[in-house]
């Protein structure tokens, strides 16, 4: 997987260099060919023609970034020539010497490995901690209208005080006074619900289902089950826009997809169970369950409380740019206030809002890799760790550069896709 992104990103920067390359020569060629075509009483100065003015400075600029780069480049070959640094990725097949808890990594696995591995904690981070952001910040701008004073002004002073710190200080404050020190420790833990929770300042362990006979038939029918649920939810939508009739399409959608569910539950006998998490008799070593280790829980709960600040003023400008008749309207048919924003202000905000959420999702990717300072086994803690095994740092560091990049550029295509969704189509 590594290989395969550095070689994207070589595609790319070769394709970038044939193309600004390309379209210098057009630009060139195009002038003197206009040039040319004029009759000779026409033709302008060379050095008072804005377009080859604008040529030369092209010509200039590129001349200067290969010039600094080549400088650059030629620094950082001598330096790695004289203290012998390969500059392969030959590494990443050589045992990491780094392991995971709660995962399946050893010290015998590769370099590789250990970095996909810790690039997926880095997703499981954001997929948790993106929608979690947007809905606690969309909540907290719909409460600064709030006709409730103390509800308003708490939510103001939730703002102000988060909004105004370093999102690493939000980070340590939330590891090390919540989560480290006001659970117990695991000799001690909590056991709410019958011991179907673990509750401990060194992990969270909640119940699991757990695959037995015919699991993998049953995951291929869930899907399945999942896509059908989509398409009943999309028909039911386009119910509503011809016939006006209620689309209950999330009903629809969840009824489809837990009624197959159920249905291929029972035919194949069972085939997942609950999985219980347990503690040994030292109360030391977990097992079973589904287990979350407290930086983890950390890292994403303080970035969900910092990220929600920024959105929440994002949202609350956007609730301002909605027109006031609109809600004058929607009180005239008398909507409570959920049906109000819900139905009327908030999908004409969302239009105004959703470009600048995307910036904020961006930046909620690349600030877990403050995780570092909790030491949660993300991405750039796990880069850090193979700095310390010796492993050539150029070259983890341009992997660490392309992971994040990645990253960046899935979501920002997904938000664009989204915003187009939301737009409204010109006739």
């Amino acid at each position: 997987m590594i290989k395969f992104l550095l070689l994207l990103l070589a595609v790319a920067a070769i394709g970038t260099a044939i193309y600004v390359v390309g379209r210098l020569i057009y630009d060139i060629v195009a002038m003197f060919r206009n040039r040319a075509a004029t009759s000779e009483g026409d033709k302008a100065v060379l050095w008072r023609d804005v377009k080859a003015i604008g040529i030369a400075a092209q010509i200039v600029a590129l001349a200067a970034i290969v010039g600094v780069g080549n400088f650059l480049w030629g620094n950082f070959r001598d330096r790695t020539d004289a203290i012998g640094l390969e500059l392969g990725f030959d590494f990443l097949d050589q045992p990491g010497g780094i392991t995971i808890a709660d995962n399946p990594l050893i010290a015998g696995d590769s370099v590789g490995k250990a970095i996909v591995e810790g690039f997926f904690n880095t997703i499981r981070i954001i997929m948790v901690g993106i929608p979690a952001a947007l809905i606690l910040g969309t909540l907290i701008g719909i409460a600064r209208f709030s006709s409730n004073w103390i509800v308003r002004k708490l939510a103001t002073g939730y703002v102000e005080f988060f909004r105004n710190i370093p999102p690493l200080v939000v980070i340590v404050f939330v590891w090390s006074a919540v989560f480290l020190n006001a659970f117990p420790t695991s000799q001690e833990a909590w056991k709410p619900l019958g011991e179907w929770f673990i509750l401990s300042n060194n992990r969270f362990a909640i119940p699991s289902l757990m695959g037995q006979d015919n699991f993998g038939p049953f995951r291929w029918i869930l899907l399945g089950a999942l896509i059908l649920a989509a398409a009943v939810a999309f028909w039911r939508t386009k119910v509503f826009d011809n016939t006006g009739a209620p689309h209950h399409r999330v009903l629809w959608g969840l009824g489809t997809f837990f009624g197959i569910g159920l249905i291929a539950y029972l035919v194949l006998g069972g085939p997942v169970s609950m999985s219980k998490p347990m503690l040994d008799d030292r109360g030391r070593v977990f097992s079973d369950g589904f287990r979350i280790q407290m930086p983890f829980a950390a890292i994403t709960v303080a970035l969900i409380i910092y990220t929600a600040t920024h959105i929440s003023e994002i949202v609350r400008g956007s609730i301002m740019a909605v027109h006031k008749g609109q809600e004058e309207a929607a009180n005239a048919l008398a909507l409570s206030t959920f049906q109000r924003y819900r139905f009327v202000v908030l999908p004409q905000a969302m239009r105004v809002a959703f470009p600048p959420l995307i910036s904020q999702f961006l930046n909620f990717s690349k600030n877990s890799s403050l995780a570092i300072a909790i030491g949660a086994a993300e991405t750039t803690n796990i880069i850090n760790n193979l700095f310390g095994q010796s492993q050539p740092a150029p070259q983890l560091i341009l992997i660490l550069a392309l992971l994040y990049l990645t990253l960046s550029l899935v979501l920002s295509a997904i938000g664009n896709l989204i915003n187009r969704r939301l737009q409204i189509v010109g006739r």
